[in-house]
C-alpha cells in the first residue's frame, strides 16, 4: 500500500477557525494531521498564511473555491494558492440555482473544463468535490457526476470524491473510487449514520457504516495523495472529534507503516 498524506478539511473546525485561526491551526498540527485543505483563508495575506503553515510543519494540499469566486476571480484564487503552496484549487459543490435543468448543469461542465485547462497552465490541478445531488440527476443517461467528468478532460478536471456521500447516495464507495483510478489525488474521508429522520449524521471515522479500511485500501491503489478527514456536523466538540478520527488513523492506517 503506497503511503498517502493525512488532511484535514478545515471546514469541519469553521466555528473554531471563525474564532482562532491561527491558534486552530497550531492544534490541528499537535494532533498529527500532516496537510489542511482551506474553505476560506481567516482574511490572511498569502504570505503570512504561508510562513504560518511552515511553522506549523503543515502543508496546504487545496483550496474549496466557491463557483462565483471561479467565474470572476480565478487568476487570483490561483495566485493565493500558489503562494501558500497548495497543488489543488477545488470546486466544492454547485448552488441549486446553478444546476436547476441539464442545460445550466451543461454549463457547468463547460466552466469547469476551462477554469480546469487555466488552472493547470498555472501549474495546480483543478478538482471537483461531490456531494449526493450529483446523483440524483440524470444527463445524457448518465449520473450528473460522472456526465461532468466525462465532459472534461482528465488532465484539467481532476476528482475529490467524498466516499461519505457516494455511499449516502446509494452507490459503492470502493467501486467509484476504482472507476476513476489516476484522476482521483484527493479522498474525503468521511463516515456516518443514519440518523431517526432519514438524513445523514456524520460521525468520526470508526463510529458509521463506511468500510473504511477497504475504502483506504483502494483509494491507495487509484492513485491517491491525500486522504482529508472531513466532518460536515460534530455532535461532540469539533476539535475532540478531529482528534478521534486522526487517533483511528493512527492505529488502523499509519501503524502499517
Amino acid at each position: 500500500m503506497n503511503r498517502m498524506g493525512i488532511g484535514l478539511q478545515l471546514y469541519t473546525l469553521r466555528e473554531e477557525m471563525a474564532k482562532d485561526f491561527k491558534g486552530t491551526l497550531r492544534k490541528v498540527a499537535e494532533l498529527g494531521y500532516e496537510g489542511v485543505e482551506f474553505a476560506g483563508y481567516g482574511g490572511l495575506p498569502a504570505e503570512e498564511l504561508a510562513e504560518l503553515l511552515q511553522s506549523l510543519g503543515l502543508k496546504a494540499i487545496a483550496g474549496h473555491v466557491g463557483l462565483n469566486s471561479i467565474r470572476t476571480n480565478l487568476d487570483q484564487e490561483i495566485a493565493y494558492l500558489q503562494t501558500i503552496g497548495a497543488r489543488n484549487l477545488v470546486l466544492p459543490g454547485i448552488p441549486g440555482e446553478d444546476r436547476s435543468d441539464e442545460e445550466s448543469w451543461k454549463r457547468i461542465f463547460a466552466l469547469c473544463g476551462q477554469a480546469g485547462e487555466e488552472t493547470a497552465k498555472q501549474g495546480l490541478a483543478f478538482g471537483y468535490h461531490n456531494h449526493d445531488f450529483e446523483f440524483k440527476t440524470q444527463i445524457d443517461g448518465a449520473y450528473a457526476f460522472d456526465a461532468l467528468f466525462s465532459a472534461t478532460a482528465p488532465e484539467h478536471v481532476k476528482v475529490e470524491m467524498d466516499i461519505g456521500w457516494v455511499q449516502f447516495a446509494g452507490l459503492e464507495p470502493i467501486d467509484y473510487i476504482r472507476k476513476y483510478s489516476g484522476r482521483l489525488p484527493l479522498v474525503h474521508l468521511k463516515d456516518f449514520r443514519i440518523g431517526a429522520d432519514g438524513k445523514i449524521d456524520t460521525v468520526e471515522l470508526g463510529r458509521g457504516v463506511i468500510k473504511l479500511t477497504d475504502v483506504i485500501a483502494a483509494a491507495s491503489e487509484a492513485g491517491t495523495e491525500w486522504l482529508i478527514v472531513e466532518q460536515d456536523n460534530c455532535a461532540n466538540p469539533p476539535l475532540e472529534s478531529v482528534e478521534t478520527s486522526i487517533n483511528w488513523l493512527k492505529e488502523n492506517y499509519l501503524s502499517r507503516f
